[in-house]
């Protein structure tokens, strides 16, 4: 492989519980009814404005309801660091599987969130990733999801060619992506969305655990430092 690609919600990061906690807060204050945490967490992946316009059940995006997500979502951020309860911990076995990946000599990593670059560098500093990813694409550096542009952006940056990156996400978003760019799709079964919709839509793999993403594709036991 030349490039893998991550989704970050729901694939390297559990941020359930503040993206709810969010969508809950911001429906109540703009006084509309949300759907349910299904409904919820199956919007997220899209760009801000297009996921809360769906979440609301409307044509367009409104800006009172982003706006107030941002303001709602930027406070529990702040509020997370003395509440354990809103912590947006890494999944089992991201951190050792990807330093793993981090030692294959030639194989660069990449992001592509539909968080704004601003938040997609939260995390990052959060997690002590600086330096880890060649790539980052967010909200902010192309369409939203599923839109192939991200992945594009990413294998430009990177010289990677097509047939030899893969895209690992939880979303039907990031599988029609992944499909749309003609990269491989990769399935996480813990993310956000059913994964049996996943395979439905082109996933080739499916992990169960994110150690075995390495096998998964192919690739062999990297050296260790």
């Amino acid at each position: 492989m030349d490039l893998i690609i991550f989704d970050l919600d729901g694939t390297l990061i559990n941020s359930e519980a503040i993206i709810l906690g969010a969508q809950y807060e911001t429906f109540r204050r703009c006084e509309r009814i949300h759907p349910g945490r299904e409904a919820g967490l199956g919007i997220v992946g899209l760009t801000l404005d297009i996921a809360m316009a769906r979440l609301a059940g409307l044509a367009e995006p409104d800006d009172v309801l982003t706006e107030t997500y941002r303001q709602v979502f930027s406070a529990m951020r702040v509020q997370a660091e003395t509440d354990p309860s809103l912590d947006e911990p890494l999944f089992a076995g991201v951190a050792e599987t990807l330093a793993e990946l981090r030692r294959h000599g030639g194989l660069k990593l990449g992001i592509a969130t539909g968080k704004s670059r601003k938040g997609a560098e939260f995390i990052v500093a959060r997690h002590g990733w600086q330096g880890l990813f060649d790539t980052v694409q967010s909200a902010d550096d192309a369409p939203s999801k599923p839109h192939p542009g991200m992945i594009q952006r990413a294998m430009a940056e990177t010289g990677a060619a097509p047939e030899r990156t893969a895209m690992v996400g939880d979303s039907s978003f990031d599988i029609e992506m992944a499909v749309a760019a003609g990269v491989v799709p990769v399935a996480v079964s813990w993310g956000f969305q059913p994964v049996e919709s996943l395979v439905a839509l082109g996933a080739r793999h499916v992990l169960r655990a994110f150690p075995e993403l390495p096998t998964a594709l192919g690739l062999p036991k990297a050296v260790a430092a």
